[in-house]
């Protein structure tokens, strides 16, 4: 009598994949924590970059807006900037670090199987990590400046998550982009200082034309800089770009998403 034959065809199905994805789940914590200790390991300053680099964007913007004489949100600049800073230096390193890490972890994806999007998935985990550190800087900020939190402060989580869903989605985009085509990554940091200018880091999302405010947010980060400000007291909330901005995000998140899995199949033969 003929055994049956046994046929493993892990992650085909959507269901399938995404159980895998919860069973493998050790490997996305032993992932994002060997990053993090990699990241500093033999820094003289350990994680405090993660507060030096923002403070000293900061200072420069600041300085900046000084000479530039830009127009303030009705709190002092500083705060301005740092409430746009940390999450702009989040979702730039979460993209950053999700787009190359498929190219740096090649060794690992050709010889086990398991779900792939944990790859870039663990990065977007260490610059969240990096951003909730860097947080002491902006709360240092507001107490130097006498700009006390109300109860406004209670929706940072939620344009947190906004910031992860576009940084994920884009981060996933990115990493199957950088697998098939590795000149790719060196056009990404072009890209990602191109997106700084097109955010308002270093002015209000309000100079923009009110007839093109609209399109300008389909760059999410406009509605979760905008929510970061308006968090701490600095602007008016304006929902119509908030909401564009959420409606580009899960597009981004749901595409990235979707093209990851197409080409995920194949990418062992990629790398």
């Amino acid at each position: 009598m003929l055994e049956p034959e046994l046929v493993i065809e892990a992650g085909r199905t959507e269901r399938q994949y995404w159980r895998d994805l919860w069973r493998y789940r050790e490997l996305f914590y032993f992932l994002a924590w060997r990053d993090i200790l990699v990241r500093y390991k033999q820094a003289a300053i350990g994680i405090a970059w993660a507060v030096l680099r923002p403070l000293m964007m900061m200072v420069v913007f600041t300085l900046v807006s000084r000479r530039l004489k830009l127009p303030e949100g009705g709190v002092a600049y500083p705060v301005l900037i740092c409430a746009a800073i940390l999450p702009w230096q989040f979702f730039a390193s979460a993209v950053t670090e999700a787009g190359n890490s498929l190219v740096e972890n090649a060794n690992l994806l050709t010889k086990v199987y398991f779900p792939r999007v944990i790859v870039p998935g663990s990065a977007v985990i260490v610059s969240l990590v990096d951003f909730l550190i860097s947080t002491v800087l902006l709360a240092g900020v507001m107490a130097w400046f006498h700009v006390w939190p109300t109860w406004r402060i209670v929706a940072l989580p939620l344009f947190l998550a906004l910031a992860f869903a576009a940084a994920a989605g884009l981060g996933l985009w990115f990493a199957a982009l950088n697998a098939k085509y590795r000149d790719f990554r060196y056009a990404l940091p072009f890209l990602i200082q191109l997106g700084l200018y097109a955010s308002p880091v270093l002015y209000l999302s309000s100079l923009t034309p009110e007839n093109w405010r609209l399109f300008y947010a389909i760059n999410p980060m406009v509605g979760v800089i905008d929510g970061f400000r308006w968090s701490v007291g600095a602007v008016d909330f304006h929902w119509p770009t908030f909401l564009v901005s959420c409606a580009s995000a899960a597009l981004l998140l749901f595409s990235g998403v979707q093209n990851f899995r197409r080409m995920e199949r194949g990418l062992a033969d990629l790398l």
